[in-house]
């Protein structure tokens, strides 16, 4: 760093490098492409190595797959060790109760803090909706690296009840922060949470006015749905800067929301995922300067980030080059098609002149219009032209058109605008749950659903197509219709097939009513599901399969290896025989139902098919508790503000308290529950420049900083 640098730095000035969605292990398989995100993160390292960050700050979905392959953890693994471990003293200190920050590791302290590790640069991250905990177990990738001391995983919760998002609070001389983290949720969930006021942030009892408030949350933040998305409106006013992962697209300048009156920064990817405008947008990672209640964000571009250029063609905008009715008019369109595609080459090469981290074959994205009459041609001996040239030569082009309104008379004027200003992936996201519900909507009455609820159904296939979950159709069909019978018995139901079916109608609209409910019920049936799945490993498990097991584990990763030489009964893969074929599940089990379904489940194998024994409806019922959702109510809040601009390049708002309180140094180890605060004081500056090598200062009128190191 430049000794113009250094100045800016002293013991009350928090470094932190913040990056979101590094997507280690994206395409490794690809020849080309296959190491791009392992080359970026090794990147990123290195510049929080360079600058002598105090630690690094991830924003979730740091592995691009659930489980990630051995190559792509032991890349990850060599990484971190070789940047984040060392002998440089750690400046800050942790004041929070770190068995309530860590609370699901076996390790619930920092990693900095273990007397068998040496780390000069801690990590803390959260985990996203590509690396969530899965499985029998609730494990998730980034529990094997907290559980190696590499990483410091925070952020977790499993209740689908009611979240309590306890704050990781550290300092640094006398700046304070106070780090909020909540990993990747389902969003329809969250958005119900945060609506009946189940999510609560707990805060600082003492010195609320002098902690900063950072946040770090892995949602969807466009709007992709009626409630598949977390509106910024949602979050506590107390905040001073939210870090917001899962979207790709880079903003990583903190925006100023004018209601909330917080900041909010989005740092994207770091490897392009999809072949999307948004993912065109030049990476940055940022370093995060936190000094009391003021804080900067510089922007860092990254150099080994392959290029990716995106434009779009309608034909019908070039009438004097393109007759639909021309018999040749196929050929003039292919001969237009590369030059276009020349022409960003030819921009690539001179980007990447004098840059010999970049890859020498970009991404390119050619998407044609060719509404009008006109039709396409043959797409991959087209992209054969550019195998040598580009990076992505399958996917190089994309044909699409609009529908055409046939009845001219009832011409109604359609705003295309509107649909070309939405992402790719806001216009192509199709999920399990809402198949499975529209195929029920539309299909005939013999074939819908008497018993079971749309929703219900939606969500355990979703758990069978994503997570590979094989039972949890079969768990949920019992858990409900062992539900039902026991409604049935305790309303002492006549057995006459008419009252009995108009009761369970009436039940199963009650139970469509109530999601709470609901969406216990599956988290209910799911739990079941692995319970089976271990309790059928452990009564079919062999003398051979125990002693396996017994040995050096065996990762079942996704690479293409050939057979063990030693031969062996089972695949060697840690799996029973009656086991074969399942897999992990989704995340937020819910303790109360681990602990229930353990021991009520029969096992089964491979073959099972719904329920053991065909049980009617006059069947014996058995009895089950019922449960209530609780919620909590979050106050407002009132609060004074006073804007500072000096029209300058470095913004600077500052906001003055109406009063200060005056308290003890020392930190409670209790939090006050409290959704929102009144605060004293917030300020916030930064750079947003794009040659990020300009001297700044952004500490002015600052007190003289004490010297205290350790």
């Amino acid at each position: 760093m430049s000794s113009s640098g250094n100045n800016l730095d002293d013991e009350d000035t928090f470094k932190i490098l913040v990056a979101t969605d590094i997507h280690l292990g994206y395409m490794e398989k690809d020849a080309v492409r296959g190491n791009d995100s392992f080359v970026t993160f090794d990147e990123i390292l290195k510049l929080a190595k360079d600058n002598e960050v105090d630690f690094l700050l991830l924003g979730g979905d740091l592995f691009h797959d659930n489980k990630p392959s051995r190559r792509t953890l032991h890349t990850c693994m060599e990484l971190l060790r070789k940047y984040c471990m060392g002998d440089r003293p750690i400046q800050f200190e942790i004041l929070s109760d770190q068995s309530v920050n860590f609370s699901y590791s076996k390790f619930p302290w920092v990693n900095y803090q273990d007397d068998n590790l040496n780390i000069s640069i801690p990590t803390f991250s959260v985990h996203g909706n590509h690396d969530d905990p899965t499985g029998a177990d609730g494990l998730c990738a980034l529990d094997l690296l907290s559980c190696a001391g590499l990483v410091n995983h925070f952020g977790r919760t499993t209740s689908v009840e009611k979240i309590d998002i306890s704050p990781v609070l550290l300092q640094k001389g006398r700046t304070k922060i106070a780090m909020y983290g909540l990993g990747s949720i389902p969003d329809e969930r969250l958005y119900r949470m945060f609506v009946n006021k189940q999510v609560t942030m707990l805060r600082p009892r003492e010195d609320e006015s002098n902690w900063f408030n950072l946040f770090v949350i892995h949602q969807n933040r466009s709007k992709h749905g009626a409630t598949n998305y977390i509106p910024e409106q949602f979050l506590d006013d107390f905040l001073d800067l939210v870090i917001w992962g899962h979207e790709h697209e880079c903003k990583i300048a903190p925006v100023r929301n004018e209601q909330q009156l917080f900041y909010v920064s989005q740092p994207g990817s770091s490897v392009a995922t999809s072949l999307s405008p948004g993912e065109a947008v030049k990476k940055h990672i940022g370093l995060l300067r936190i000094r009391h209640k003021k804080m900067n964000m510089l922007k860092l571009p990254l150099q080994t980030v392959r290029q990716f250029f995106i434009e779009d063609v309608v034909l019908g905008d070039y009438p004097d080059q393109f007759n639909p009715d021309n018999p040749k008019v196929t050929q003039d369109i292919e001969n237009f098609c590369v030059e276009k595609i020349e022409g960003m080459l030819e921009l690539a090469e001179r980007e990447r002149l004098g840059n010999n981290c970049i890859p020498d074959k970009p991404l390119i994205r050619l998407r044609v219009d060719y509404t009008g009459g006109f039709e396409p041609f043959n797409t991959l001996r087209f992209s054969q032209k550019f195998v040598d040239k580009a990076a992505n030569p399958k996917d190089i082009i994309h044909f699409f058109r609009h529908k055409e309104q046939k009845d001219k008379k009832d011409f109604v004027a359609i705003n295309f605008g509107k649909f070309d200003s939405k992402s790719s992936s806001e216009v192509t996201t199709l999920r399990v749950e809402d198949l499975v519900k529209q195929y029920f909507q539309t299909a005939e009455k013999n074939v819908q659903l008497s018993l079971l609820t749309e929703r219900g159904m939606g969500e355990a296939v979703a758990e069978f197509v994503d997570k590979e979950e094989k039972d949890a159709i079969e768990e949920l069909v019992k858990f409900q219709l062992e539900k039902t019978q026991r409604f049935l018995k305790e309303r002492n139901i006549d057995a006459e097939e008419g009252q009995i079916d108009e009761e369970v109608r009436k039940f199963r609209q009650s139970r469509r009513e109530n999601t709470n409910e609901e969406d216990e019920e599956v988290r209910e049936a799911i739990t079941r599901a692995r319970a089976h799945r271990s309790q059928v490993e452990d009564i079919n498990m062999s003398d051979d399969e125990m002693e396996r097991r017994s040995g050096p584990a065996i990762d079942d990763s996704d690479d293409d290896r050939g057979p063990s030489p030693t031969p062996a009964r089972g695949r060697g893969r840690g799996r029973a025989r009656g086991g074969r074929g399942q897999s992990t599940t989704t995340r937020g089990t819910s303790r109360r139902g681990r602990g229930s379904a353990s021991s009520d489940v029969p096992s089964s194998g491979r073959g099972s098919k719904a329920p053991s024994k065909n049980m009617s409806i006059f069947d014996a019922f058995k009895s089950s508790s019922s449960r209530q959702p609780s919620s909590r109510k979050l106050p407002a809040k009132n609060y004074t503000e006073e804007i500072e601009d000096d029209n300058s390049d470095l913004e600077e708002v500052s906001f003055t308290p109406s009063r200060v309180d005056k308290r003890s140094s020392s930190v409670s180890s209790t939090y006050s529950k409290q959704s929102s605060q009144s605060q004293a004081s917030r300020g916030a500056f930064f750079v947003d420049d794009d040659d990020d090598e300009d001297e700044f200062d952004p500490f002015k009128n600052a007190a003289s900083s004490r010297r205290n190191r350790r």
